[in-house]
């Protein structure tokens, strides 16, 4: 594995326990080292997985009239707090092999390639409704396509412009804006560009690596139908569109998609970057 980056260190990256001053060189490390960067994603969908199997379980209301019926004229009153792990006991028995069904269906998506990564510990996951995620994906990854190829004009704003480009963008969307720093993961700025979807305005960044390849970021306010329950929610997932790879969220009610031709393990450290500096922008960051 290397002298640079221990196990413990990848397993408390998976689990979001990292501490911040060592994220970026476990986050480049992974960049260089694709089969133990498509470990990540795995842990990541297994620990989602358990917790969608029990937590709900044991943090379900004790029945009343269990409680009464422990603590009936027959019987001596039981504690309720005896009552309660007897309960969790009895719940954990009683849902225990469709849980294991759930984890082993889950394991079985991240082999095949399922999605569903869970980024930021304590965070609920949104369900985000086929139809709008799908038209999301496709407008992101279209929009990628579309501007990726141009050399002479690739961007609207360049990146010696990028104060004026992030608060440009911030305050057509309504929204403090960040440009994601990529350059310990290879990607540059090359700036960025106004687009517009069917409900409003888009903010596009791109960046560019030594080799020429280029990553966009898309941003734009989600759908409020896209959203279950709420829209302050975060999920992860990601998606193919003809050669293109998009990882996406949503997360305060404006959706992200990070899209690229590029291998998806290394598109995921990527996107797990862009998630983190855009949850904890750096002090620096230009507001409108």
């Amino acid at each position: 594995m290397g002298t640079d980056v221990q196990a413990d260190e990848l397993h408390a990256y998976a689990d979001g326990r990292l501490p911040p001053e060592r994220r970026l060189a476990v986050q480049a490390w992974l960049a260089a080292h694709p089969d133990e960067a498509a470990q990540v994603p795995q842990w990541q969908s297994l620990n989602q997985a358990l917790h969608l199997g029990f937590d709900d379980v044991l943090n379900e209301p004790l029945p009343l009239r269990l409680v009464r019926a422990a603590q009936g004229d027959a019987a001596p009153p039981v504690p309720a707090a005896a009552v309660q792990a007897r309960w969790r006991m009895w719940s954990r028995t009683r849902s225990g092999w469709a849980t294991a069904a759930l984890v082993f269906g889950l394991a079985g998506l991240v082999v095949g390639g399922g999605l569903g990564y869970q980024l930021g510990r304590g965070r609920q996951t949104a369900l985000v409704s086929a139809g709008v995620s799908g038209r999301f994906v496709h407008d992101a990854a279209l929009a990628h396509a579309v501007y990726v190829p141009e050399q002479r004009h690739p961007v609207e704003v360049d990146a010696r412009q990028a104060d004026h480009l992030v608060a440009w963008l911030s305050k057509r969307l309504g929204t403090p804006l960040h440009a994601p720093q990529l350059a310990p993961l290879g990607y540059e700025l090359l700036g960025g560009r106004l687009l517009a979807a069917g409900d409003g305005p888009v903010a596009q960044f791109m960046y560019q690596n030594a080799a020429g390849a280029r990553l966009t970021l898309y941003v734009r306010r989600a759908a409020p139908t896209g959203l279950q329950p709420a829209d302050t929610l975060t999920a992860f997932q990601v998606a193919r569109e003809g050669d293109v790879e998009v990882f996406y969220w949503v997360e305060d009610g404006f959706g992200y998609a990070l899209s690229g031709r590029v291998e998806r393990p290394r598109l995921q450290v990527v996107a797990e970057a862009v998630y983190h500096q855009l949850t904890d922008p750096p002090a620096a960051a230009s507001a409108p």
